[in-house]
């Protein structure tokens, strides 16, 4: 609280899909130099989930006959142990993705999420009562073009103002001059 009153506070829910690049961070801040109010970056970035991995990775090797082979078999121990080297590496990720925010000079805090990462996003952005959410993902061509992209989902799910963002691209790059979804 300053003496004039309560200083007001512009909050962006920033979902990401994986730790933010120095190049990242920068964008990220540049695109709110110019507010007036305080602005407060709530970084939420998804934990992997062991069990869909270990399916993933059985799934990748069903035509195979390493399938048969005694080492693939998991029990619940491994899935336990394999889910906790995902989670300290999760918010080993969200640790490095903070202090890459604050050292550009922006105000940031973070959680991992476990749950569905659209559910997650709307759900902070209401509890914190959000400005903006901002989605930064690798290009998903064919999930953007059915619609079925995080990005999508949100603008469907909350009441604000969403921004979809390439991670490690620059905003040119976006634009059409790098790997950037510009059209089909």
């Amino acid at each position: 609280m300053t003496a004039a009153g309560p200083e007001t506070i512009y909050d962006v829910v920033l979902l990401v899909e994986q730790p933010l690049s120095e190049q990242d961070a920068r964008q990220v801040r540049g695109l709110h130099e110019d507010i007036e109010e305080h602005v407060r970056y709530h970084l939420l970035l998804p934990v992997e989930d062991a069990a869909a991995r270990v399916e993933s990775a059985m799934g990748s090797l069903a035509a195979s006959e390493v399938l048969a082979s005694p080492a693939l078999v998991m029990n619940e121990e491994d899935l336990e142990n394999i889910q906790h080297e995902l989670l300290e590496n999760a918010r080993r990720e969200l640790s490095s993705s903070i202090a890459r925010l604050t050292a550009t000079g922006a105000d940031a805090v973070g959680d991992i999420v476990s749950v569905d990462p659209i559910d997650a996003l709307a759900s902070k952005v209401t509890s914190i009562d959000g400005r903006e959410a901002i989605i930064l993902t690798r290009p998903h061509v064919v999930a953007e073009f059915f619609h079925m992209d995080w990005t999508s989902r949100a603008r469907r799910k909350i009441g604000v103002p969403v921004l979809h963002l390439l991670e490690h691209e620059s905003f040119d790059e976006q634009a059409g001059g790098g790997e950037g979804v510009t059209g089909f």
